[in-house]
């Protein structure tokens, strides 16, 4: 593995770590995991008691930091969880929830 991959890997890391350091944030994935499928936006907020904004926020730096994925469907935005990513930097976390 070359420096500037692990340099990636790291920037990566800290993006899942930083996005995950928000008790919130960490609210709705527990809620995601709950549900075992994907949920739009709306029931999110309403679960964990989010303003729309507030919401907005925290699925963006989740996806951004590439452990959600977000799929639009008409004006509806439905939210999943990217198992793949958890089990590449954080294997057993999703478990422990």
């Amino acid at each position: 593995m070359t420096v500037e991959l692990l340099k990636l890997e790291d920037e990566q890391r800290c993006k899942v770590f930083k996005a995950l350091s928000e008790p919130i944030r960490l609210e709705i994935i527990r809620f995601l995991v709950k549900k075992g499928t994907e949920v739009t936006c709306g029931e999110i907020g309403d679960g964990v008691n989010l303003t729309k904004s507030a919401a907005s926020y925290h699925f963006k730096t989740l996806r951004e930091a590439g452990l959600t994925f977000t799929r639009k469907e008409s004006r509806e935005k439905y939210v999943s969880i990217n198992y793949e990513a958890f089990e590449q930097f954080l294997p057993n976390l999703l478990d422990s929830l």
